[in-house]
């Protein structure tokens, strides 16, 4: 059992969003202990306030002045009328969990209407798994709360794609044909780190535009998969237009990217590490509500830097790369970028074992530059 850093409202309700598998039973279980418990995930509980929300009520002592938790609330996105009026009326509070909220918004519910905060809960972080952390273990198998409870990590991620990528899609009837949105989850897995082209995706999978499109929306509103937007404030050049793709968690990623001996483990292996280092910094950023929008940065003539933080903190650059050493032509990138934005804070992350300073930029290597993430933004 780990000990979460998420901050919380202490006498609000709120919404506790976060991919399955990240750990959202297990740390309101263990945090609110004299809470009331309602799982959307039980059949019968789940029918009898599907036919009838009010009945939550019946669940509730007169006077009863704790915390009420209803788990995956987006199970009956029409319970949420019914916490509102007793959130109104008796003046209860909820935590309300869920892996999507897209139930929620096309039922037209509107999150209570800033009744109850939003927060997210995501993969272990670094700072959570303190002396468990390991890079090569987190590069190889991700930081969900289970890959450190299982015996053979390899087949509980296989099983985690296979019951919750594929069965959670089938149960929500997000998609009739398993078979193209499994061809597609591989197509998307190439599309890791990568400027998101989305007719390229639908010709590998064999699957319509429009399709592809509708089922990258399913990943976003599942939590399992999310974009990021190009920098162009201010720009002084010609800029990409689109967005950036990854999947939420490393070791997610890498049991859904196909390795086959004519592809380049360099090349899988440097996305994952720009992707282990993403993962730490949502996170971070979201917990400490340090305020900062992440971004990437690419010129229309291919000058890249991997992620941008933006915020009233100032401005924060990352360029991270596989290699154990620091190549001609490597921070050129960070160069740019610093020539066009003179008071930003620029990092090459890198598999070395030195820091280094060279021309304005800080050269970590990733396992201390992860460590010490906290620190640096």
């Amino acid at each position: 059992m780990y000990s979460r850093i998420i901050k919380i409202p202490k006498n609000k309700s709120f919404f506790l969003f976060g991919p399955r598998g990240t750990g959202k039973t297990t740390w309101v279980k263990k945090n609110f202990t004299d809470a009331i418990y309602i799982d959307l995930l039980e059949s019968r509980l789940f029918n009898d306030l599907l036919a009838d929300p009010q009945r939550i009520e019946d669940f509730i002592p007169e006077d009863f002045n704790d915390w009420i938790i209803i788990d995956e609330v987006q199970k009956i996105p029409l319970i949420l009328n019914e916490v509102h009026r007793l959130i109104e009326s008796k003046g209860y509070k909820f935590i309300l969990t869920g892996s999507s909220a897209r139930k929620i918004r096309r039922k037209g519910q509107n999150l209570l209407a800033g009744r109850a905060l939003t927060c997210s809960m995501y993969p272990l972080t670094v700072e959570e798994l303190g002396k468990d952390f390991n890079l090569e273990h987190s590069l190889k198998y991700g930081n969900l709360p289970s890959v450190y409870m299982e015996e053979d990590q390899q087949a509980f991620l296989e099983s985690y794609i296979e019951t919750y990528l594929q069965e959670e899609v089938r149960q929500e009837g997000l998609t009739r044909n398993l078979g193209a949105f499994a061809r597609f989850l591989e197509a998307a897995s190439f599309s890791q780190g990568s400027i998101l082209n989305i007719s390229e995706v639908a010709r590998e999978c064999s699957v319509e535009r429009k399709i592809v499109e509708n089922y990258f929306s399913i990943l976003e509103d599942l939590l399992v998969g999310f974009r990021i937007p190009v920098f162009n404030k201010k720009a002084k050049r010609r800029m990409a237009r689109h967005p950036k793709f990854y999947f939420f968690d490393v070791g997610v990623y890498r049991t859904i990217r196909p390795m086959g001996p004519l592809d380049s483990p360099e090349e899988a292996e440097g996305i994952i590490f720009e992707s282990l280092f993403l993962q730490e910094l949502r996170a971070l950023n979201d917990y400490y509500g340090l305020g900062y929008n992440i971004y990437y940065w690419r010129t229309a003539g291919g000058l890249e830097v991997d992620f941008i933080l933006y915020g009233k903190r100032g401005i924060k650059a990352f360029e991270i790369k596989r290699r154990n050493r620091v190549a001609a032509g490597a921070l050129s990138g960070l160069k740019a970028f610093l020539k066009d934005y003179s008071s930003a804070q620029v990092f090459f992350i890198y598999g070395g074992k030195k820091t280094l300073y060279i021309d304005g930029i800080k050269i970590i290597p990733i396992d201390k530059a992860i460590r010490d993430l906290k620190e640096i933004l």
